[in-house]
């Protein structure tokens, strides 16, 4: 099986190379121990000083300062048909490269649509736009991996039928059923009757809220760019921004790996040191005598 390989790169003042590849490393362990596993797409993530050094074939994730418009952050193609991600920075970037990761790997075209019956009564069977990390999105559902706030994704079971006992709807354990939605989250679908475009969000309000998108017409760009571009991002943020419980308890345990990953290194390199200077009593042994007989 072919396996996905992501870049990483920063194109932002505001992170140093220490960080970059310390999201590179959690964004690779969800990538092979969460995501892969669950939805049989094997993936590998890398960090790059710059997009020169991405090799060819990778597929790259940009970090910056400001995307430069509403709506342009997310999946794109490029020239070629290959996806591309745009990440703007903030204080949760960890959790908006864990988000666009998730989707890039869920449906890198952006167009894979799924049948099944629309949340909305009476409307029968729909599309459902494949984004994986939209109807959980928001922060006080993502989970940490190395003291790094990561986004909450749904599983194949998400177009399920029915809710039936013991299955999982995210990896998280968030969604409490198939074609559900979370307080900052959003679903996309398309009713093949209407020729209509649709959504369920719930930004700011005490329920989910339906809208209708209309036709998608004169579109450039992938349904997943279309779709987000109708998608208010700054309502979106006011709703799920970085100010949960989870997002400062994420914070929290970040101040806490870093204390012990610092302590860590630092008995590695008295121990290194020990063993440059020939003071170390690696391979020795306490106790016992020799037998001479």
């Amino acid at each position: 099986m072919l396996v996905t390989q992501l870049a990483l790169v920063s194109e932002t003042s505001q992170i140093t190379p220490s960080q970059l590849t310390r999201v590179a490393a959690a964004l690779q362990k969800q990538a092979i121990r969460d995501f892969g596993p669950i939805w049989n797409l094997p993936a590998s993530v890398d960090a790059f000083d710059k997009l020169e050094d991405v090799p060819v074939g990778y597929w790259p994730m940009i970090v910056k300062d400001d995307i430069g418009m509403e709506g342009a952050a997310g999946v794109h193609l490029d020239d070629n048909g290959q996806p591309f991600s745009l990440i703007e920075y903030s204080d949760s970037w960890s959790l908006t490269a864990s988000h666009e990761m998730l989707e890039m790997l869920g449906d890198p075209g952006g167009n894979r649509l799924v049948a099944g019956q629309s949340p909305k009564p009476g409307q029968g069977v729909v599309e459902f736009l494949v984004e994986v990390a939209d109807p959980p999105e928001a922060p006080e559902y993502g989970y940490t991996i190395n003291g790094l706030l990561m986004s909450d994704f749904f599983t194949p079971h998400f177009y399920d039928p029915v809710v039936a006992p013991g299955v999982r709807y995210s990896f998280g354990g968030n969604l409490p059923g198939p074609r559900q939605i979370l307080p900052g989250g959003y679903l996309s679908w398309h009713d093949p009757v209407t020729d209509h475009w649709w959504q369920q969000i719930w930004f700011g309000t005490d329920k989910p809220q339906f809208r209708n998108l209309g036709k998608l017409t004169a579109r450039a760009g992938s349904l997943r760019s279309a779709i987000d571009a109708r998608t208010k991002t700054a309502q979106r943020i006011a709703a799920s921004g970085p100010t949960s419980e989870r997002f400062s308890a994420a914070l929290s345990l970040t101040a806490r790996v870093k204390e012990s990953t610092g302590s860590r290194a630092s008995a590695w390199r008295t121990q290194i040191q020990a063993l440059q200077s020939g003071s170390s009593t690696e391979g020795t042994w306490e106790g016992g005598a020799q037998d001479n007989d």
